[in-house]
């Protein structure tokens, strides 16, 4: 249904193919006969300016600075926009494009759909984030900032023909607080690939010489809930004398550095392994190796309402998790976590404590883990959805692509 069609993905936070959700996506409609082309920033490992990977156009730009308050931020998507702009006019002319897909956040992407909707092109708004409700948790205050992002967020859901959410709590908002029918809305979730999602051989040596090893993989900012998991260590090994348990965290952002101080202030340093953002083998293979995987990410009006794709990958993956009790979290994981009370470390440190000394519990639930996302959260039940979402933006409602592809389902 999409030959012939052509598509510009838009995505500002992260580079791709890094960005699995984007990719995933990226893949599937170019699986589907569309030609694609992806505008995003330039990451560690992802540089060239142009490449033409796995049949998809890839056009990466520079950002000034990683975002670090306002006047960070305020460069940042400045900067982004511009380069967003100048990338869509070549893409325009060079392969072309039906439709820009937009990826928040920001939630100003639209501002460079606008001028090409005046050329009859589509704009499909991929809603990942929720932009008034992560600068709330953040920053603890509404205010002017808050009300612009209200704003924008509005004009981005008046600007879609669809909207794409990740789940059921982002299109609610997006009917309530956008204002969009509920038909043009579509829920893909950022469901993970079993395929790829396949349990490495353990490696020993990130236990350091302990019995057990706790996993984490993420972004490591100050809305993460690090903070909170150093905590919950600091209690199980100061408090109740726990040293047999290593904390081994993936992933980069703003705030590694300062869970590092904060890591050897709170006498942590040989109990925590802060490896930095590290290659999916790497990745998997301290994945593999836990016994244990936490989302310490804490409950507030954004973390409630989005679905975190650590979870996802832990499930893949048969690990068992603990987390903290979040409306959607539970709903991903469901008997696959236990769920500490929100925001309490040492509840956190007790319930990961009681699923580490239970060998049969850990392995259950691991099992329900794997089965969620083989019968029910794999990327395959969520590439009809996207084509769908296509189908509805360019063909209308007369011919929504809902028969064969969006009936199939794949057993992995």
């Amino acid at each position: 249904m999409m030959a012939g069609r052509q598509v510009l993905i838009i995505v500002e936070n992260l580079p791709v193919p890094f960005d699995r959700r984007v990719w995933q996506e990226a893949s599937t409609l170019r699986d589907a006969g569309a030609l694609v082309s992806v505008i995003c920033p330039e990451g560690k490992a992802h540089t060239k300016r142009y490449e033409y990977l796995d049949g998809i156009h890839i056009y990466r730009h520079s950002l000034p600075v990683e975002a670090e308050g306002a006047l960070g931020f305020l460069l940042e998507y400045s900067a982004a926009l511009i380069h967003e702009m100048r990338l869509a006019l070549l893409i325009h002319f060079r392969h072309g494009f039906d439709v820009i897909h937009g990826c928040d956040p920001p939630d100003l992407i639209f501002l460079v759909a606008l001028p090409f909707k005046l050329l009859g092109k589509k704009f499909i708004f991929d809603h990942h984030d929720i932009g008034p409700e992560m600068y709330e948790s953040k920053f603890g205050k509404r205010g002017l900032f808050w009300r612009a992002l209200k704003l924008v967020e509005w004009l981005t859901f008046k600007t879609a023909n669809v909207v794409i959410a990740t789940n059921d709590s982002y299109r609610k908002i997006a009917v309530t607080r956008g204002g969009k029918r509920p038909e043009d809305v579509f829920v893909v979730r950022s469901g993970p690939d079993p395929v790829r999602l396949k349990v490495r051989t353990p490696n020993p040596s990130w236990r350091c010489g302990r019995r057990f090893l706790a996993g984490y993989v993420g972004v490591m900012g100050a809305q993460e809930g690090i903070d909170l998991l150093l905590e919950a260590a600091a209690h199980m090994i100061h408090v109740l004398g726990r040293r047999d348990v290593q904390f081994c965290l993936v992933g980069g952002g703003p705030g590694l550095q300062g869970f590092k101080t904060l890591a050897e202030k709170m006498e942590l340093g040989d109990y925590v392994t802060f490896t930095g953002r590290a290659p999916d083998d790497t990745l998997f293979e301290i994945l593999s190796t836990a016994d244990v995987c936490v989302d310490p990410d804490p409950v507030n009006a954004m973390t409630d309402k989005s679905t975190m794709n650590k979870v996802l990958e832990y499930m893949a993956l048969g690990k068992p998790i603990v987390q903290f009790e979040l409306t959607e979290g539970r709903f991903s994981a469901g008997d696959a976590s236990v769920y500490a009370k929100p925001n309490d470390p040492i509840d956190f440190a007790n319930k990961l404590l009681a699923l580490l000394d239970d060998p049969p519990a850990r392995a259950r639930m691991g099992a329900i883990g794997r089965t969620r996302i083989e019968e029910r959260f794999a990327w395959n039940y969520e590439a009809p959805k996207l084509l769908q979402a296509y189908s509805r933006a360019l063909d209308g409602p007369g011919r929504a692509y809902s028969n064969v592809l969006a009936k199939r389902t794949v057993r992995w």
